[in-house]
């Protein structure tokens, strides 16, 4: 792996290799499967704050903001942000309001409960589902945010969400400074592949969330038949059960050469992981830190799945 702490994109921040990723720190067992108690989230925070990795990702909407309360929360127990520690949040729509007016009351919600009166980084989140005209034009979300960045209200403005077509057209309105990625450049999805290229072309700082697919590039052999929370094709199922035999054969497994995958790529500036235990932080920083031979990348790059089995094709 290159260096821990990176450059991320033109934005002038530094940001860590990987990035705790905040949607289970909230509770959100309807999506996760599981509750995050606070006592749980309060000590995992503090542990983060106290480790290598310097940056969280959040959102407005993550458990009602109850994942921005929480990390508000384990940051005044610290006694504020840390100098070199990035919160990134992001921008949400409520009961389908994805206005100019909304996009400003999310910053402010944002603000109050993470105790920061500049917001680092944020990003446009998830903007597929409504019209992009809307969206881009006056009055609309693209322009609340980029006069919030004028007003020094949040520090930079980047774009999170799905589908690299839509996210390409947000991209050519030439405002967004970081674009955050999911599910879309893994082991096996490479959605992502242009939008990725042009990204770093052009400057724009690039984070890859969901490396592990939803899950079964973390445990291959759970019987999970649903990549991204979708049913994946038989060809995926085929590719992930091939890789797991593949890093069995060199004395790994498929949660680490998932984020490895990601880690090892220079264009992307840091890779979220989501987590909601303190005890997974060891084992994480662990998986980081490991080395896989170029040979092991051309066997898996063999394996992966025609792009008619990605997200996007």
């Amino acid at each position: 792996m290159t260096d821990w702490i990176r450059p991320l994109g033109s934005t002038g921040l530094q940001i860590s290799a990987i990035t705790i990723g905040g949607g289970p720190l909230g509770s959100q067992p309807q999506l996760f499967g599981y509750e995050t108690p606070p006592e749980q989230a309060a000590e995992l925070i503090k542990e983060i704050l106290a480790g290598p990795i310097r940056a969280i990702d959040t959102s407005n909407g993550y458990s009602g903001g109850e994942s921005e309360r929480r990390i508000g929360q384990g940051l005044a127990a610290a006694g504020g942000l840390p100098d070199d520690f990035l919160v990134v949040t992001k921008v949400d729509a409520k009961d389908r309001d994805y206005s100019g007016a909304r996009v400003r009351a999310s910053v402010q919600e944002s603000r109050e409960r993470l105790g920061l009166d500049v917001l680092p980084l944020v990003h446009l989140h998830d903007p597929e589902s409504y019209d992009f005209e809307l969206m881009s034009g006056p009055g609309g979300a693209v322009e609340a945010l980029v006069a919030l960045r004028d007003e020094g209200v949040i520090g930079h403005i980047g774009l999170a969400g799905g589908p690299a077509p839509q996210m390409q057209r947000y991209l050519d309105l030439d405002v967004f400074e970081v674009l955050l990625m999911h599910n879309r450049w893994t082991l096996v999805d490479r959605s992502a592949t242009k939008i990725i290229e042009n990204a770093a072309s052009r400057g724009i700082g690039v984070v890859n969330a969901a490396v592990y697919g939803g899950g079964i590039l973390a445990a291959p052999r759970s019987g999970s038949t649903k990549y991204a929370y979708r049913p994946a094709s038989a060809e995926t199922l085929a590719a992930v059960s091939a890789m797991a035999g593949l890093c069995d054969e060199y004395g790994t497994d498929l949660a680490t050469a998932a984020l490895q995958f990601s880690l090892r790529d220079t264009r992307i500036a840091s890779t979220i992981v989501g987590i909601s235990k303190p005890e997974r932080l060891g084992p994480l920083i662990t998986a980081a830190a490991a080395e896989l031979p170029d040979e092991f990348w051309d066997r898996i790059e063999e394996l992966v799945p025609g792009p008619a089995n990605w997200l996007d094709h």
